[in-house]
């Protein structure tokens, strides 16, 4: 089978097809370019999904991230970060084993069909000029059979012609004569044109057509072979990348499989933990006696009394005060004495535990040295021992201002683990604050230490250590602000001793205005009359709301947002 024997006579339509062959190679080069763009496109937009998701440094997305479930998470975003690379990795193969490679191609193939065809073509019209050759000799072959045939009719006339003279008779025979031979000399010279252009023919159709059309089918043949490979080549690019995904993926369902729903349960005690005992139960009072209703009425009437008489915070009232103490969101002490017990002892452990790792890390530097130096000193050839005792002394002085600083700490965290109550212990509920017993500890814990309405925790250890705020004139901006109306009333249900700034005292039973609901902090805000309002824990009040005065309230909230 070969185009040269089978398609002898299909030049162009040979030529129209070569073409169209290597605009079909051209159209899977452009197919391939695009894949690869996608590709890349769906990588670039794969790192940008895991890059979003990531938690952000110096965040509380940061700490989200010793769950498992969010460790999980964490981990399979870097899966598909990793799963984006192979993508690339596809684009940047098939870039360079199928674009570029298949694009050099294509230039040479163009070049080789170029000069084939050419070859082609220069047979061709050598055939066509051999033809028009044979034709002219064949034409004056023809002429000149019939001149010789015109002249000897002519000499026979004449000759037969009685009245011609005989000069006249011998010259139309010698006419007739040449005419013959003339037509002799075109005879001889047809046929040999004949003969060279059948011979040049026979080799245009059986030897020089064959060839060139041979290297046509060779070159075409090479093409389809080109664009198979091409085509294995595309599938194996995506297939060496399948392991790699696979792993990406396998990857993804170990982290899934690590989650622990037990052990996050756990994290989120060990992070929402405050330390203290749930509430003892309530005495018994009895009110058939006529006598006062219970110590605890006494006690609230003193707790009254002396936050009449010293007044905190420049004099200010404890309603109008606490939103600038709530405002108030800067750095909190470094003992971190803000915090419920067992959350000071946790950030306390971990301020230990960071300040031991930076020891540790300052003292292999100075063993570093201290090892280079002994090297310098055994072979001064190789550094001034004393250039580095600089270094060193610094090494130390650092070393030692880290250990204070861990005595610090460690002094700190002694002191809240021995302030911490033991579980056997059973607390009592009396006059509204957490009281233990038995344990002068706990005693301690219960009335240095207690809630703040914004969830935050304030321990007065000393009256020197009591935070003291002077009147300024931004205090009195709170003296200016108009009282918030009442949104409903509230029963007590338990009698509560306000010791913090802006609570308030209440005894169990009494009736008071709400005027500002819990939002979520566990505090809802009252108010006894006019001059006294403040916060107490909603868990120890009744709430009763008037629907129509909370709309109302909502909207001036709206208004001074």
């Amino acid at each position: 089978m070969s185009w040269g024997t089978e398609l002898w006579d299909q030049f162009d339509n040979l030529e129209k097809h070569t073409q169209w062959g290597i605009d079909v190679l051209e159209k899977y080069i452009k197919f391939v370019k695009e894949r690869t763009e996608i590709e890349l496109s769906y990588a670039k937009q794969l790192r940008n999904l895991s890059k979003k998701y990531q938690p952000k440094k110096n965040s509380k997305e940061e700490e989200e991230y010793r769950y498992t479930s969010t460790r999980a998470f964490l981990a399979t975003l870097n899966e598909m970060n990793d799963y984006a690379g192979q993508h690339e990795v596809i684009s940047e193969n098939m870039t360079s084993l199928i674009t570029g490679e298949l694009t050099r191609y294509v230039q040479e193939l163009k070049q080789e069909r170029k000069s084939h065809f050419h070859d082609g073509r220069k047979a061709q019209q050598h055939i066509e000029t051999c033809w028009k050759q044979l034709e002219a000799s064949k034409r004056r072959f023809e002429r000149d059979c019939k001149e010789a045939d015109r002249a000897q009719q002519y000499f026979e006339k004449m000759d037969a012609d009685i009245n011609v003279t005989k000069a006249d008779v011998e010259k139309a025979r010698q006419q007739a004569q040449l005419r013959h031979q003339m037509a002799e000399d075109s005879k001889a010279e047809y046929s040999s044109t004949l003969q060279k252009f059948n011979s040049e023919q026979h080799d245009h159709y059986y030897t020089h057509i064959p060839n060139i059309f041979q290297k046509i089918q060779e070159m075409e043949e090479r093409r389809i072979v080109k664009i198979g490979e091409s085509m294995k080549t595309f599938a194996e690019v995506d297939r060496q990348v399948i392991p790699i995904i696979g792993k990406c993926l396998d990857e993804i369902t170990k982290a899934a499989e690590s989650i622990d729903h037990k052990n996050d349960s756990q994290l989120v005690i060990e992070a929402f933990k405050s330390g203290f005992e749930p509430p003892g139960d309530i005495d018994f009072e009895d009110f058939t006696q006529p006598m006062k209703r219970t110590v605890s009425e006494s006690s609230l009437s003193n707790s009254r009394g002396e936050g009449k008489s010293e007044p905190k915070f420049g004099g200010k009232s404890k309603g109008k005060l606490w939103p600038f103490i709530k405002k108030n969101k800067g750095a909190g002490p470094e003992d971190f004495s803000n915090l419920p017990p067992e959350q000071r002892r946790k950030k306390l452990q971990q301020k230990v535990d960071e300040l031991n790792k930076d020891i540790q890390k300052e003292m292999d530097q100075r063993d570093a040295l201290t090892k280079m130096k002994d090297v310098y000193i055994k072979n001064p050839q190789m550094g001034d021992a004393a250039s580095v005792d600089h270094r060193l002394a610094e090494l130390g002085q650092n070393i030692e201002k880290l250990r204070l600083e861990v005595q610090k700490f460690e002094g700190w965290l002694a002191e809240v683990e021995g302030r911490l109550p033991m579980r056997t212990e059973q607390p009592r509920r009396q006059s509204g604050l957490y009281e233990a017993q038995n344990t002068s500890a706990v005693n301690s814990c219960a009335q240095d230490r207690e809630s703040s309405p914004d969830g935050s925790y304030t321990e007065e250890q000393s009256q020197e250590t009591e935070m003291k705020v002077p009147a300024t004139d931004f205090d009195d901006e709170f003296d200016d602000e108009e009282p918030l109306p009442t949104i409903g009333t509230c029963k007590a249900l338990y009698t509560f001793e306000g010791q913090n700034e802006g609570t308030i005292s209440v005894a169990e039973g009494e009736m008071l205005y709400v005027i500002e609901e819990d939002k979520g902090d566990g505090w809802t805000r009252i108010r006894r009359n006019e001059d006294e309002e403040g916060y107490v824990p909603t868990s120890y009040v009744e709430v009763y709301l008037d629907k129509n005065a909370k709309d109302v309230y909502k909207s001036l909230q709206k208004i001074s947002e």
